[in-house]
């Protein structure tokens, strides 16, 4: 742990080494905020806290975990109250996806998303309620997406992690009406990370960010909006509501256009062999080998 003053704010981020999660530890460092760095990578994490305190950050903490892991999980925010004596708020953006048709995507694949994805959530959400509730307040951030208000072909591992995830933010919220502990939601668009890059495929293409795309940036200036000021959902993203609203409503022809519109514009056209990604183990690059 490095330290310059208490912090007047002490914030956990999950997914820190890369992507969103690791924007939003760089942007509330600049505050002045206690960051608490979480991913798998620990060699990412220390980059990060030296950028963090170089930007400001009222003290930093490194703490690698796997989120599907309860254990490892459990060490690591027991460590962050124990350094800093409290969490104010949780971010939780880690994730990873798969791509494939869903017969064809290997069962552990598919349920390793889930693992990390929903159970990996239910974990954070579980440690960091609990918190809270000794204190009286606090304030959980997660991660869903837009489709965990839609559905698109062949990512079945990730949209189903991400509809049971938009699930367990609504009743969680539910069971708090009126309570200052606070949960939000933040339901992105396309964003430009290496979620992408990482992703295990079997559909012998790569994914990519659907258009319109966004920065990392800009998802996590809103994510550091919401925390100062608290609401039940965030989409980011212009034409989020429209596709949501035709996914509703028009829900033929939604199935009719989604496939060739995905294989358009959400799939890369180089070819690549089947891999699992970083589902099982971290990797700091793209993973994804083009075949001849």
């Amino acid at each position: 742990m490095s330290a310059t003053s208490q912090p007047v704010r002490t914030v956990l981020v999950t997914g820190a080494s890369s992507g969103i999660g690791r924007e939003v530890a760089s942007a509330l460092a600049a505050r002045g905020d206690g960051v608490v760095l979480v991913a798998r990578r620990r060699a990412e994490l220390a980059s990060l806290a030296t950028i963090c305190e170089h930007q400001g950050a009222a003290a930093t903490l490194v703490a690698p975990a796997d989120v599907s892991d309860a254990t490892a999980w459990e060490a690591a925010f027991e460590e962050a109250v124990a350094q800093f004596g409290r969490v104010d708020v949780v971010v939780h953006a880690a994730a990873v996806a798969a791509y494939g048709r869903f017969a064809e995507i290997p069962t552990e694949v598919f349920d390793q998303v889930q693992r990390i994805n929903l159970l990996g959530t239910a974990n954070v959400a579980r440690s960091a309620l609990r918190h809270f509730d000794t204190r009286q307040q606090g304030h959980l951030v997660l991660f869903g997406s837009l489709v965990g208000k839609i559905s698109t072909p062949y990512m079945s591992p990730y949209v189903t992690s991400k509809w049971a995830v938009h699930g367990l933010a609504r009743t969680l919220q539910a069971e708090r009406v009126g309570e200052r502990v606070h949960v939000s939601l933040v339901e992105p668009g396309g964003v430009s990370t290496t979620i992408y890059d990482k992703a295990a495929s079997y559909l012998g293409v790569q994914g990519k960010p659907p258009p319109p795309v966004y920065d990392a940036e800009r998802v996590a200036r809103a994510v550091v909006n919401l925390i100062e000021h608290p609401r039940r959902e965030r989409s980011v993203g212009f034409l989020n509501p429209m596709i949501s609203a035709g996914f509703r409503l028009l829900p033929a022809v939604y199935d009719r256009i989604v496939a060739p519109l995905m294989s358009r514009l959400a799939l890369d056209d180089q070819l690549v062999a089947d891999h699992t990604g970083n589902l099982f183990e971290p990797k700091a690059e793209p993973l994804a080998k083009v075949l001849p």
